[in-house]
């Protein structure tokens, strides 16, 4: 994209130039040579290019080349103070007023980017400020609710619309030059009037806007330990981990012998408190032995298990356990040399 470069007479503020920078191309297009054809009094020989851009620049640095770019119809005071009447011409024409957005070119350019810029005479700048500071500002401080530095901003906002409006540069095709007549003057054609008033009412409408609100920290209460009162629902009911089985009690231990078997209808009962002694499979007296008697190795141990499993208790120990319903027949006191054995 080809660079968009303008003359120092359109910067903000600037005064205007004695001369107007004006660039052709190698072949002037037939419609700018009959445009100089028209404007001119005096014949001039318009044969080459140089011709045509000393004519073109000429004409353009008179001081009395001014173009009207547009016109706005702006109320003369506050809303507060308009006239109020029942025929609307009289309102109008008492109330309103018309602004003409008078601008002088500064620049031409027919090789790079094809396209006439504007800039706003120092009287229509003057004018639109007044406008803005007498009629919009009042306005807009009044439509909007009161807050500390609500001066401050609207002095702001005025400043800003200064700033904007000397800044402010219409650009548009070079084929707006065949609206150039007599003396430089000149009017926007084909609807170009509207694309500048668009502009400058956007420039004066500007919103007077309240600071923002402030943004609210929002203090988030610290987790709960599992000591507080209130979470201990939720820590007393905590599952065990899949890896760790829960503690088994002494008596829930299946027994050594393989003549006992579990089911789940009397997994909450004790093994040994339906019993007689008689169901008890012993060994042998006359069975040998070369090691140790051990239950260790039918019981399956996960490494996880931190506690080691309680011992079988001893037949000797079952008395307690017993009840006084088993009697002595049912105990087997015939029998005792065989325990007598074994221990």
């Amino acid at each position: 994209m080809p660079p968009q470069l303008l003359p120092a007479s359109a910067a903000a503020f600037a005064p205007r130039a004695s001369s107007v920078n004006v660039v052709l191309g190698s072949k002037v297009e037939p419609w700018l040579t009959q445009t100089l054809k028209r404007i001119n009094k005096v014949k001039r020989p318009l044969n080459s290019v140089p011709q045509h851009q000393r004519c073109l620049t000429e004409t353009l640095s008179s001081p009395n080349a001014i173009w009207t770019l547009a016109s706005l119809m702006l109320p003369k005071h506050p809303n507060a103070e308009l006239r109020r009447d029942s025929d609307p011409l009289v309102e109008a024409i008492s109330n309103y007023e018309f602004i003409h957005a008078e601008a002088y070119i500064v620049h031409v350019d027919m090789v790079l980017r094809n396209e006439v810029a504007f800039k706003l005479t120092p009287d229509t700048i003057e004018a639109l400020i007044e406008h803005h500071k007498d009629v919009f500002c009042i306005d807009a401080k009044a439509s909007s609710y009161d807050w500390p530095e609500k001066e401050q901003h609207a002095k702001k906002l005025h400043e800003e619309f200064i700033q904007a409006i000397n800044k402010y540069v219409f650009r548009t095709h070079v084929s707006a030059l065949e609206g150039l007549e007599e003396d430089g003057l000149g009017e926007l054609l084909c609807g170009k009037a509207e694309e500048v008033k668009n502009a400058i009412m956007t420039l004066l409408n500007k919103p007077l806007l309240p600071p923002p609100p402030k943004i609210v920290d929002v203090i988030r209460q610290p987790p709960l330990l599992p000591s507080s009162p209130v979470g201990a629902s939720i820590w007393s009911h905590s599952n065990h981990s899949a890896g760790v089985p829960p503690p088994v009690d002494a008596w829930r231990v299946l027994p050594s012998s393989p003549a006992v078997t579990s089911t789940s209808a009397d997994s909450n009962t004790p093994v040994w408190s339906n019993m007689s002694l008689q169901d008890i499979e012993l060994p042998s007296s006359a069975s040998p032995f070369n090691q140790p008697y051990s239950s260790a190795g039918l019981f399956y141990s996960s490494p996880m298990v931190s506690s080691p499993i309680p011992s079988l208790p001893l037949p000797s120990m079952l008395a307690s356990h017993c009840g006084v319903n088993m009697g002595y027949g049912g105990f087997g006191w015939d029998r005792y040399q065989e325990y007598a054995t074994i221990m």
